[in-house]
């Protein structure tokens, strides 16, 4: 028989299928630079070889080649251009100014003066200099809304002007305006702002009280008066302990008397503010002096000078929001350093328990989610406020039902390290039930962010891969919304830079991963794999989606290639010895990896154990010569055993199968364990994604104990799928022996309970592992582990995914092929201009 490396060319083909250039292929051809599949003569070290050297041709520099090169270079530049400006935005976060919440600081009075001139009068000179030409006041970055947060805004301009007799003409015009509008006060179908139907009509009320005359009819003004009287109706009747909360927070703005000063001073921080939002805070100057408040108002005009944001400080919680948007759309391992340095001050934040995270709900669930996944040891302790559903509606948040702090609450809920965090189980508990309820009550016609809501509920956390969350949540993310629907005051053009920037990211990802495919499937042929009639026809694909599915930064190509071929070869051997091959045959095989570089000296026992024995050899020698340069020492030798102990596993399952031999749970969870094929998969991918990847590590128990969790998953998840195929073929695996060992005693249905509560303990302790304090593997190693459990879990999901091939077209098309499709909002109302 010929020797499988015998007829192979030193010439080059990129990756992606695509010919290389023909100096590229004389310089990494030239003797003096490379000798065997890349390994160097003497002392002089050569180019890092890549897949580039694994096929044959003809280099050649077509113009479709040439564009699509260009196009990706202009890529770059452009997400550069953006990369500046989204990192500028992450270090010194800018607000947008509020129209409403500068209006109110502008009617607050100065003291000592008999209440006769401002405090703030930057702030009334701000309000005559920023009037739009329709007439209204606040951020209308589209021209397209009238909606009830401009309308508020424009009341509150035209009241403090008013207040202080300035503006007469500016005034008039927004009286038109109000008037050409005053239709959207009363539309149910227009999302209010938080207490609108308290605040507008106190507000207008009092509007009309100062000698202002809006030009609407007589029933549109008793309209606007019966909302505030039946929302003081609805609060009259109830009971909730969240009541008195929401109450010092609208009341003072909506002019209404329903708590007294006392109570309403409750609730003020330590910063001076109430809630830390400009407006409510100087709702209680405009009637009443307070040092505190004023000393607050003071702070922030002196920041941001003549117009304030809605909510003052909220730093923590907009760099927060923007590291999560970053990791939602795929593009956070651009902005490492600046993420690091927010995750680092929040966490100080969060030990010295500051109101900013503490007090607000949506931002310590957030806080405690993403300072927990990164490495920070939080404790779940810290959210026991609201471990039950009545602490939580004693919150702002929660008698207001907001559905973002409930979603982050249920996510921060997910991340339980141990059986003991019984917090973050009622939190699950509690949390998912109202989501739940949400769903069911809102029908066809729902807000955005319940599509967010039942992906969360669909599919938990350590159940997605990366590629198709990014995917999704680009599709999902719209500009013109705000993100922070608290504040709504994340600049719009900083959005459309994130939009951009994740696209143009996506796309690349996804051309890369088709020249990568087609790498696949040349290297499928090459090896005469498609031959083997014992193996899954379609499997080898899945063995892509997979690794692309675990490795998905675009950056990491060599990686995901090694990985997936590692995947491949796997699935070979698992079908050579489980379905293809006589006892000779494996025999034979192990007999021929034995020797390795010697194989020369046993004979082939079939042509298909030389058609495997050939692809296995050829390809893991060229992974181990790519990984050796990365790590700048040999470890190919080490990557040669790895394989042998996984295919004498592979072997061991084999022989009891033949001989009809039932082993214990003991043994089973020892050999089955290996034969799963995690040990050479994982060193694989991790000598590619971690440089010095030192011998003690993969030698430390850390590293075994994260290899035994991340098996073990994995196993007894094929087996919770493959339980009913392989009952029918006479096969055992680890439910059919908990049945048989139990001697009757545990029904099936108990077995398959039994081992989704095995399931959940090792994933439990495998995502503790990852993210606790550094030890002795590197942390993106351990990531690594967990990104491929969830990989485990998405092929696992219904099916074997690896048997079912067609199972996972859905998640290839998704990933390889289907192009981004965007959604974005539509107006609700147009603004009826000036004729």
């Amino acid at each position: 028989m010929a020797n499988p490396t015998q007829g192979r060319s030193s010439s080059i083909l990129l990756a992606s299928g695509r010919q290389a250039p023909q100096q590229a292929v004389l310089l990494w051809a030239a003797p003096q630079f490379v000798s065997k599949c890349g390994l160097h003569h003497g002392k002089r070290k050569p180019p890092r070889c890549s897949f580039a050297c694994s096929a044959s041709g003809i280099p050649s520099t077509e113009p479709p080649y040439v564009e699509e090169m260009l196009a990706r270079e202009n890529a770059r530049t452009r997400n550069t251009e953006r990369k500046a400006r989204i990192r500028k935005h992450l270090e010194k976060p800018e607000f947008s100014p509020s129209a409403y919440d500068t209006a109110w600081v502008a009617m607050v009075p100065l003291p000592d003066t008999n209440r006769q001139a401002p405090c703030f009068p930057q702030c009334v000179e701000w309000i005559l200099q920023n009037q739009h030409c329709s007439g209204s006041w606040a951020i209308n970055q589209f021209g397209l809304l009238a909606n009830k947060d401009i309308l508020l805004s424009t009341l509150a301009c035209i009241i403090a002007l008013k207040k202080w007799n300035v503006g007469s003409d500016h005034i008039s015009r927004g009286l038109e305006f109000i008037g050409r509008n005053i239709s959207t006060v009363m539309d149910k179908q227009i999302v209010s702002p938080i207490g609108f139907n308290l605040i507008f009509p106190g507000m207008f009320n009092h509007a009309i009280r100062m000698g202002l005359e809006f030009p609407v009819r007589e029933t549109d003004i008793s309209g606007i008066l019966h909302l505030r009287e039946m929302e003081l109706r609805r609060l009259a009747g109830e009971e909730s302990n969240g009541k008195e909360t929401y109450l010092a927070f609208v009341a003072e703005e909506g002019l209404v008397s329903l708590l007294d000063r006392n109570e309403v001073m409750n609730f003020q921080r330590k910063n001076g503010s109430l809630f830390n939002y400009p407006a409510a805070t100087a709702a209680v100057l405009v009637h009443r002096y307070d040092d505190k408040a004023l000393q607050y108002l003071n702070s922030i005009v002196s920041i941001f000078g003549s117009a304030v944001p809605t909510v003052y400080p909220q730093n923590i919680y907009y760099q927060l929001s923007m590291v999560d948007m970053l990791k939602k759309i795929g593009i956070s391992r651009h902005f490492s350093s600046e993420i690091n340095s927010i995750l680092d001050k929040a966490y100080i934040s969060w030990l010295q328990r500051d109101e900013e995270i503490i007090q607000d709900v949506e931002t310590c669930a957030m806080a405690f989610r993403l300072l927990r996944m990164n490495g920070y040891d939080v404790s779940s302790d810290e959210l026991s406020h609201v471990s039950q559903a009545f602490t939580f509606h004693n919150s702002l948040e929660g008698y207001l039902n907001q559905t973002k702090s409930l979603l982050e609450l249920y996510k921060a809920s997910e991340l339980c390290l141990s059986e003991n965090e019984l917090v973050l189980e009622n939190i699950s508990n509690w949390s998912g039930r109202l989501l739940t309820e949400k769903l069911c009550c809102n029908g066809s016609e729902r807000m955005p962010i319940l599509g967010e809501v039942e992906y969360t509920l669909k599919f938990p956390f350590y159940a997605t891969v990366e590629a198709l969350d990014h995917k999704r949540n680009i599709e999902h993310f719209d500009s013109r919304v705000p993100q922070q629907l608290k504040t709504k005051n994340l600049l719009c053009h900083v959005n459309q830079d994130l939009l951009d920037f994740a696209i143009e990211d996506f796309s690349i990802s996804q051309s890369i991963y088709q020249d990568e495919l087609s790498h696949i499937e040349r290297w499928e042929k090459e090896n005469r794999l498609h031959q083997l009639r014992f193996l899954r026809k379609g499997s080898l694909i899945n063995c892509y989606l997979s690794a692309a599915a675990t490795i998905s930064a675009h950056e990491f190509s060599d990686a995901r290639i090694a990985c997936a071929k590692s995947i491949a070869l796997v699935l070979v051997i698992d079908d050579f010895f489980d379905v293809g091959a006589s006892k000779e045959e494996q025999e034979n095989l192990i007999a021929l990896v034995e020797k390795w570089d010697d194989h020369h000296k046993v004979e082939f026992y079939s042509e298909q154990v030389e058609v495997v024995f050939s692809a296995f050899y050829t390809t893991v020698n060229q992974i181990g010569e790519m990984a050796s340069a990365i790590q700048n020492c040999d470890v190919t030798k080490h990557l040669d055993e790895t394989w042998l102990h996984y295919m004498r596993s592979v072997a061991t399952e084999a022989k009891w199968q033949r001989n009809q031999y039932v082993p214990t749970v003991e043994e089973y969870m020892t050999e089955p364990l290996t034969s799963y094929g995690m040990g050479p998969i994982m060193l694989t991918s991790l000598y590619f994604v971690q440089k010095n990847l030192l011998k003690h590590i993969i030698k430390d128990p850390e590293y075994s104990e994260l290899l035994r969790l991340m098996g073990t998953c994995g196993r007894l998840l094929n087996d919770t799928q493959g339980f009913e195929r392989e009952s029918r073929d006479g096969k055992l695996n680890i439910i059919s022996l908990l049945v048989l060992q139990s001697g009757g005693s545990m029904s099936i249905e108990a077995a398959q309970e039994a081992t989704q509560e095995s399931i959940a303990s090792c994933r439990r302790d495998l995502l503790r592992m990852v993210v606790r304090e550094d030890r002795v593997v590197p942390r993106p190693c351990k990531e690594l582990f967990w990104r491929f459990c969830r990989t485990a879990h998405l092929f696992y999901c219904h099916t074997d995914g690896f048997t079912s091939p067609k199972e996972m077209l859905c998640t290839m098309n998704a990933i390889f092929t289907e192009p981004l499709k965007l959604q974005t909002t539509s107006p609700s109302f147009d603004v009826q201009s000036e004729q």
